[in-house]
């Protein structure tokens, strides 16, 4: 019976000699799972070895450049591709006379209306003046003064209207909006207004200088002519400014 300073030297014999032998046996599992390693051939290294393309180095340069034709740029689309029909596209001399006409004609009709205001505001200033005297057709000059600036006056706006009366229309031009919408409803204002101004002041200067005070309609011939007045003035501020109002219609 080996003694016991003999036990720790056998023991660690065994130890060793149990990892060598787990050892062999794994090395002898490993060696066993792995396939055998396949033997070259000339055949698969010609496979494996790449092949340089010597088509360009043999080919003729002059050949390769006739070969393939240059890229060429897209033709832009036509008005027929827009769906535009020749007789669409066609120039129209005789509407291209009316809008030069028509262009015209109102570049007159807005300056003529400028200028008018200028008679226009006199009128309504000298008429302080005008009234005549009870029986008596004195102070002629002053009426003298009045009555010439709003002949004048409306000798000025018949001419305005006549330069927008005449200019030619534009077929499918569409309605009206906006500022020129609200200068064309004030017409029916001042053009009524610019009649029956003169009739009224007429009647009332009669009426006066005969001893009577104006009873009917004459009476009203300066509340006539301050709203004419200010109906003119706005059909200009409305086409001068970029009024947009909602019964108009207007973009």
């Amino acid at each position: 019976m080996p003694s016991s300073k003999h036990i720790p030297a056998i023991r660690s014999t065994t130890i060793l000699a149990a990892m060598a032998f787990t050892l062999t046996l794994a090395t002898q599992a490993q060696t066993n799972s792995l396939p055998d390693a396949p033997t070259p051939s000339t055949a698969g290294l010609a496979s494996l070895s790449p092949q340089p393309d010597l088509t360009f180095f043999t080919a003729d340069p002059l050949q390769q450049s006739t070969s393939q034709p240059p890229a060429q740029n897209p033709a832009p689309p036509s008005l027929s591709d827009l769906g535009l029909t020749p007789d669409q596209t066609k120039a129209d001399p005789d509407a291209q006379a009316r809008l030069d006409r028509r262009t015209h004609m109102l570049k007159i009709h807005q300056k003529l209306g400028l200028l008018t205001t200028i008679p226009i505001a006199a009128a309504c200033i000298s008429s302080a003046g005008a009234t005549p005297d009870r029986n008596s057709y004195g102070n002629t000059t002053s009426r003298d003064v009045h009555v010439g600036i709003a002949g004048l006056a409306i000798g000025m706006y018949g001419a305005t209207a006549y330069y927008a009366i005449r200019a030619p229309r534009i077929p499918d031009s569409g309605p009206a909006r906006g500022g020129i919408k609200i200068h064309k409803y004030l017409i029916w204002i001042h053009a009524p207004g610019m009649i029956l101004t003169p009739i009224l002041g007429t009647m009332a200067f009669n009426d006066i200088a005969g001893g009577h005070k104006p009873g009917g309609i004459e009476q009203y011939h300066s509340a006539v002519a301050l709203t004419t007045a200010i109906a003119y003035a706005g059909s200009i501020v409305a086409v001068s400014w970029p009024i947009h109002m909602p019964f108009t219609g207007s973009k």
